[in-house]
């Protein structure tokens, strides 16, 4: 029972028996957290690099997710422990920030606090082993850029790009295709870039999918594609130099806001009442006709009379377009969305060289390729089943945002672990010129670094020691910061899989690995951090 004396020195209670029931504190509360944020990492560190394994997650609603992304698998657990959800979290701002390296950060972030849990048991305090790390992580950054190399992203149409691309697609599911999934990735950012300003506007470029076919049928289109279809089948499946009126008004009289009971006594009544009807429907399309428009985009849905009316008028439809969809259809063809039809105007109309209605099997879906105005892409994935082609969105979604961060800083690091060895050897070393107790954290450091390649190499069925211990000695015999586990290689004359990865073509962007390391060690210092654990007790009143 934890009491405090007032100036009386009367006693008081400041936390009750019954709460301190679930309370942590000290060395306890720390290997509690720290096991718990291992749990995650573990978790994951089967799923890293090319030979990573994939997880089957299944939602209370019976709905099925197989991925080997690390922030997608993280999302979908159900995840009650407070640290293991800084491990979550860990995972989504890599995500959000770099788009790549989800699974890699947190099986650092594991790794840095399982070599934290040994020093802690050889009574070293969390802060000096928080403060430790965050001296070798300036060690380790300033190597990557000692290291890094920067690659002319114009060069020889764009190969930095797509080998980028490829590196990142070689542990997705889309391995296989990996070459014409990174061209597409390709194709897509630098439709969307301004290479002068280094910028990608990712709001101009959509994902979408549809089952049947395989990933082999993926494809680019120059424009928007949008699950819908025309609305009528005797109007044209494909109208050259569109004009699309965007409209958020339904077309439909107008509804009273209030109670009504109308009674129709005569047929006289009902024949104003439907003529008035009529009237409204005419006036309606002859707005949207004498605006110059040839297709209508509308966000709701109206009935056969409109639908009839609009045919009859040579009036292409769409309806029940989404919110999302309409502003991008509107953000591409340099249209305005319209509210009221008395406010159509021809200045507010969008332009796109064709629209057509294109077949998949018994699915169909609207192409609006060419917008004049400005550049939108589309990407269309195609896959056997729903689970497929979800996996392949991800896939691609992870490839173009690396591409987008080697526009952004076309400097890049080698893979296969062989940046992260080059951190450990270079940590190493500094943690000999240093003194007192920070040496053991910087060693503990070092040594975390090497659980990505053990990692690596152990997933791809090696023998994880004997790799990492090859490309140690080969780095610092040869001093060629470019060797790593060339999973994917035959043996070496050692037996070993080591290789130059500069030779394999394996590389990633600097931007990422630093937000890695920089993550990694931010979560890990919080969770070291915290020495006393309070939670609410159920018989706590």
């Amino acid at each position: 029972m934890s009491m405090v004396y007032d100036e009386y020195g009367r006693p008081f209670i400041i936390l009750r028996e019954q709460q301190a029931k679930t309370r942590l504190q000290g060395l306890e509360a720390t290997r509690s957290n720290s096991l718990a944020a291992r749990s995650i990492s573990t978790l994951l560190r089967s799923s890293l690099g090319p030979k990573g394994l994939d997880k089957m997650l299944v939602s209370p609603d019976g709905d099925v997710t197989i991925t080997n992304d690390g922030a997608t698998i993280l999302q979908q657990l159900q995840v009650d422990h407070p640290v293991a959800r800084f491990m979550v979290e860990l995972s989504v701002s890599q995500d959000d920030e770099i788009g790549d390296g989800t699974t890699g950060v947190v099986v650092l972030a594991g790794a840095l606090l399982e070599q934290a849990e040994g020093l802690l048991l050889k009574g070293i305090s969390p802060v000096r082993i928080a403060e430790g790390y965050e001296r070798a992580v300036q060690v380790a950054l300033k190597t990557l850029d000692d290291i890094a190399e920067t690659m002319d992203i114009h060069a020889d149409n764009h190969a930095a790009l797509r080998t980028t691309a490829m590196t990142t697609l070689s542990s997705k599911i889309g391995s296989s295709h990996k070459d014409k999934m990174a061209e597409i990735a390709v194709q897509a950012v630098l439709s969307v870039a301004d290479l002068d300003r280094k910028d990608v506007n990712f709001d101009r470029i959509r994902v979408e999918g549809k089952t049947g076919g395989s990933l082999e049928d993926a494809q680019l289109v120059h424009g928007i594609v949008i699950d819908k279809e025309i609305s009528h089948p005797q109007m044209p499946k494909e109208i050259k130099n569109a004009k699309l009126c965007i409209l958020t008004c339904p077309f439909e009289p107008p509804k009273p806001k209030t109670k009504h009971k109308l009674e129709i006594t005569s047929p006289e009544a009902y024949e104003r009442l439907y003529q008035q009807e009529q009237d409204y429907f005419t006036d309606m399309v002859k707005k949207v006709k004498d605006s110059g428009a040839n297709l209508v985009i509308c966000q709701w849905g109206f009935d056969d009379e409109a639908n009839h009316l609009l045919h009859v008028n040579d009036l292409a439809a769409v309806r029940w377009v989404g919110g999302v969809e309409m502003e991008h259809i509107a953000m591409a063809t340099g249209g305005r969305i319209v509210a009221r039809f008395q406010e159509i105007t021809s200045g507010k109309l969008g332009h796109a060289k064709c629209v057509r209605q294109v077949q998949f099997g018994k699915e169909t879906m609207l192409v609006i390729e060419d917008p004049v105005n400005t550049t939108a892409v589309t990407v269309l994935v195609r896959g056997g089943s729903k689970m497929i082609v979800d996996e392949a969105k991800r896939s691609l979604h992870d490839a173009m945002c690396v591409v987008r961060n080697l526009i952004r800083d076309n400097r890049i690091v080698y893979g296969g672990g062989s940046a992260e060895t080059a951190c450990s050897l270079a940590v190493s070393k500094f943690a000999d010129t240093v003194t007192g107790v920070d040496q053991y954290a910087i060693r503990a450091f070092a040594s975390a670094l090497d659980d990505i390649p053990m990692a690596l190499a152990e997933n791809a069925g090696l023998s994880p020691i004997d790799e990492v211990a090859a490309a140690k000695s080969k780095q610092l015999k040869e001093g060629v910061p470019t060797i790593g586990q060339g999973v994917d290689r035959d043996a070496n004359a050692d037996g070993t899989h080591i290789c130059d990865m500069r030779e394999v073509g394996v590389f990633e962007t600097l931007m990422g690995k630093k937000e890695q390391l920089l993550l990694a060690v931010q979560v890990t210092k919080m969770i070291l951090k915290i020495d006393d654990v309070i939670s609410p007790s159920a018989h706590f009143g």
